[in-house]
């Protein structure tokens, strides 16, 4: 019987995500609850309903075909009993507007795997292919390797996006089918990693060990995040970290902080933590570049939007762009 699991989106013609032109498949569920997240929808492993009040036309049906009662459109927006909704997906069905949204629908293996390979002519003049992320996409380790053994089968790359945080069993079993492992280090000192991430990094730095035995090509990625990632010295250190103990690594990726994931988190009735943080500047992401480069990392990239030195947003200077 083919594995099931719950996706939240699918994201095509991405150059972001890997090598060449790539589809992206976001699973649910993720042991970390980084304070930048910028995929809350993939977060809790459960499937939950939000509402888009840009789409919304007071229809109401969604609230009349309510089983559970459990909707109320009051002059502040759509309330959600969260108790009492069973994510059964009724109001979602009856919605004229699609202003109802159920975040993780449920895929068959093998279904997702055919979803995924309409778009194999693209991989194949690009030398791209399917990049499985989340939230975790190891938090659903069957239904994981049952997809990326399906793409292989068929000929497709397959690339891991992972914050390495499971257990090294859960991992073995997962490396023989990928290509490429996309891996991201953040904090190199483990109490401050935990304090921002909500888990220490020793497991995530052992799992990296256990990748670098494995011989699959990895791109380590950091975001650079406003006073929690983007000092000197943790850059330093993860660089020394790649250099004396990842021989596999082909890249090393620099990601700009960016807060256009604030309305997400307004769709779950809560706040972005970090929405007025400001933008990192294009020296900094230089600097820090170059820090790397002089630990001895010889290919490091930087990407993202960056401020001005008038304070006014940049245009984002990429490594990748996308297409579309």
């Amino acid at each position: 019987m083919t594995a099931k699991g719950l996706i939240t989106n699918i994201q095509r013609c991405s150059t972001e995500d890997g090598p060449g032109i790539r589809t992206t498949a976001f699973l649910k569920g993720c042991p970390l609850r980084c304070v930048w997240c910028h995929n809350i929808e993939t977060i809790n492993a459960d499937p939950i309903i939000i509402w888009h009040s840009t789409r919304c036309i007071g229809d109401q049906a969604c609230v009349r075909s309510c089983p559970e009662n459990a909707l109320e459109l009051t002059k502040d927006g759509m309330k959600v009993d969260r108790i009492r909704c069973k994510v059964c997906g009724t109001c979602v069905e009856v919605c004229p507007t699609t202003a109802m949204e159920l975040m993780g629908q449920e895929w068959a293996a093998e279904d997702l795997v055919e979803e995924l390979a309409r778009d194999a002519i693209f991989f194949e003049t690009s030398n791209g292919g399917v990049t499985l992320s989340g939230g975790e996409p190891l938090y659903q380790p069957d239904f994981v390797i049952e997809v990326a053994e399906g793409l292989k089968k068929l000929g497709i790359h397959v690339a891991l996006d992972t914050c390495g945080y499971y257990s090294e069993l859960v991992l073995r079993r997962a490396l023989p089918h990928f290509d490429l492992v996309l891996y991201d280090l953040k904090i190199m000192d483990s109490a401050l990693h935990e304090k921002h991430t909500g888990v220490p990094n020793e497991r995530i730095l052992e799992n990296a060990k256990v990748i670098a035995e494995s011989g699959i090509p990895m791109w380590i990625r950091t975001p650079i995040i406003p006073d929690h990632t983007d000092n000197i010295d943790n850059i330093r250190a993860i660089a020394e970290f790649i250099v004396s103990s990842l021989p596999n690594v082909e890249r090393y990726d620099l990601l700009a902080f960016n807060n256009m994931c604030i309305d997400k988190y307004t769709l779950f009735d809560t706040t972005y933590l970090l929405k007025d943080a400001p933008l990192i500047s294009r020296e900094v992401m230089e600097h820090l570049s170059l820090i790397a480069r002089d630990a001895g990392v010889k290919n490091v990239h930087w990407s993202g939007m960056t401020q001005r030195d008038d304070n006014e947003q940049s245009s984002p200077k990429m490594e990748v762009t996308k297409c579309g």
